[in-house]
């Protein structure tokens, strides 16, 4: 029963992350069209300052309170109220911090924006900064967004928190839009960054920040809805800082380390803006790579860490491997299929952001491969993290991400040897290769605290998966290369509705062959996905 509600929670999730991340690809490909993607100035700049505020954000709050504050509530739910008295001294505090933060980043955004953008042509980076005084507010937005949110998963009211992206995605599409009418399409990026004028600017990045704030506010009615009422609290004494702090500082160290990486990443790849993938493309490259790992890895891990977390609190280990074992391998049956489905497209995706040109299609396709051959190990990773989470250890996470900083650093900053053309290929797969070595580190060090992995049953799914998948890979492949997807005006790099085709009809193929191999060896984690599908077609 307990498994069966897991598997609802995770699929109403997923549904709900399917329709945001449809509508941010339509959303990013009518960015694509507005300002271009490889070779652009004004796309590189407006990536800087769109990640200003994610940034900042991560920094100040974003993982400290996916990492504590679900553990902290609850743990709050045993007392008398409910935790609400708890929950509104909590929030009460994180506003006060994220707003504070929030008023000092807009005001030092030209510093940011240089500390991104420094390589940047000089024009560039002062469209950057224009656009980060309209981009940095949001920080406020998503702080708001994660805390409400966060305080409903805590209540297993997880819909909310992956649905009212939706929202914020219509706003957003709505605002690019009215500027592509107002101020002209440029798909090809060749606007230059003296030509914005006020308007557009605020326009374009104003837009996208109203979209986060819509996304944050929505969810004050969903609060509402499971009878919780915030009202400001400020007296914060019994809030449980000490504790929460202690966690909170490891978790705010690794953020620091990740966004050091961030700043490399961002300098190097601005070598290379104006001659090829840069900024813009690596983001939309990203974009991309996230989009199996928000719809399975996020919606399965989010149902599974209420459940760790209650788990860990009542002491019953066992139970936290269990369910770090059924996650991993429900994790490893998509995620396998999605890598090699994104690999195998990544010529034809490329083209639904960058269609007609081959070498810019072939430039976007190669970041995308080099990201997706990590996509199963960053998912995995992400469980394991939680996992620790749910054990109130956010040391631990500190370490092995630290390794992984010092070795992307090493790996991004070597790139800058190869051609211009292929730094962001090289960047990418640094990112790839770090993850890797953090991913082995973390399972070393999660052991002992377990007293144990389910690895034989782990290692022996996964092994199963990547069996069955090697069939399917070896016939896309074949399919994207008869549609001409590396050829000069092939149909499948052409135009935009020839991609779209090519991808639904190679990644339907890949995904038959590869249930029907799975079934024939008679995957559980296949039937257990199947079985209850099958069984209500049946009634």
């Amino acid at each position: 029963m307990a498994d069966d509600r897991i598997a609802r929670a995770s699929l109403f999730l997923a549904s709900g992350t399917i329709v945001s991340r449809v509508l941010g690809f339509l959303k990013a490909i009518v960015l694509a069209a507005a300002i271009g993607v490889v070779g652009s100035a004004s796309a590189d700049a407006f990536a800087v300052a769109n990640g200003l505020p994610n940034t900042v954000y991560v920094i100040v709050a974003g993982g400290v309170l996916s990492a504590v504050l679900v553990p902290q509530i609850v743990r709050a739910s045993t007392h008398a109220d409910g935790g609400s008295a708890y929950i509104n001294k909590l929030v009460t505090l994180a506003l006060v911090v994220i707003g504070g933060a929030t008023l000092v980043a807009t005001a030092l955004a030209p510093v940011l924006a240089w500390i991104y953008g420094n390589r940047l042509p000089p024009e560039t980076l002062q469209l950057a900064i224009a656009f980060a005084f309209w981009c940095l507010p949001q920080i406020f937005f998503y702080g708001l967004y994660t805390l409400l949110g966060e305080v409903l998963n805590a209540r297993s009211s997880f819909g909310p928190y992956t649905w009212s992206p939706v929202l914020n995605n219509v706003v957003a599409l709505l605002g690019l839009v009215a500027f592509g009418f107002a101020f002209g399409f440029d798909p090809d990026g060749t606007r230059s960054a003296g030509e914005w004028t006020p308007g557009m600017i605020a326009l374009l990045a104003g837009s996208a920040t109203l979209g986060i704030a819509a996304q944050a506010f929505v969810l004050f009615w969903f609060w509402r809805r499971i009878g919780l009422r915030f009202r400001l609290d400020f007296h914060w004494r019994g809030v449980g800082l000490r504790s929460a702090g202690r966690m909170a500082g490891w978790t705010f160290g690794m953020l620091l380390l990740t966004t050091f990486a961030g700043v490399v990443q961002t300098n190097v790849l601005s070598t290379a803006s104006g001659a090829g993938a840069s900024i813009a493309a690596v983001d939309t490259a990203w974009l991309i790579f996230m989009l199996p790992h928000s719809v399975i890895t996020v919606s399965i891990a989010t149902a599974y860490f209420t459940r760790m977390s209650e788990h860990a609190r009542d002491g019953h280990l066992d139970r936290v491997r269990a369910d770090l074992s059924g996650a991993v391998r429900g994790v490893g049956l998509i995620l396998m299929l999605a890598s090699a489905v994104l690999v195998v497209v990544a010529y034809p995706f490329a083209a639904v952001f960058q269609p007609g040109n081959l070498a810019n299609t072939a430039a976007l396709g190669n970041v995308i491969v080099a990201f997706a051959v990590g996509l199963l190990g960053f998912s995995i990773l992400f469980v394991v993290q939680r996992t620790f989470y749910a054990l109130g250890d956010t040391r631990t996470p500190f370490l092995f991400t630290l390794v992984q900083v010092v070795v992307f650093t090493a790996a991004a900053v070597t790139c800058l040897l190869l051609p211009r053309e292929w730094i962001a290929v090289g960047v990418a797969l640094a990112t790839t290769v770090a993850g890797t070595i953090q991913l082995a580190l973390a399972l070393v060090l999660l052991r002992p605290k377990l007293a144990r992995l389910d690895a034989r049953r782990v290692i022996g799914s996964l092994a199963r998966d990547f069996a069955a998948v090697l069939l399917p890979a070896v016939v896309g492949f074949w399919l994207v290369w008869s549609f001409g997807a590396f050829t000069e005006g092939g149909f499948a790099v052409s135009d935009r509705w020839g991609a779209i085709a090519v991808m639904a009809i190679v990644g339907s193929v890949m995904l038959a062959l590869y249930g029907a191999i799975l079934w024939i060896l008679r995957s559980p984690e296949l039937r257990g996905f199947a079985e209850p599908v099958l069984a209500r077609l049946r009634r």
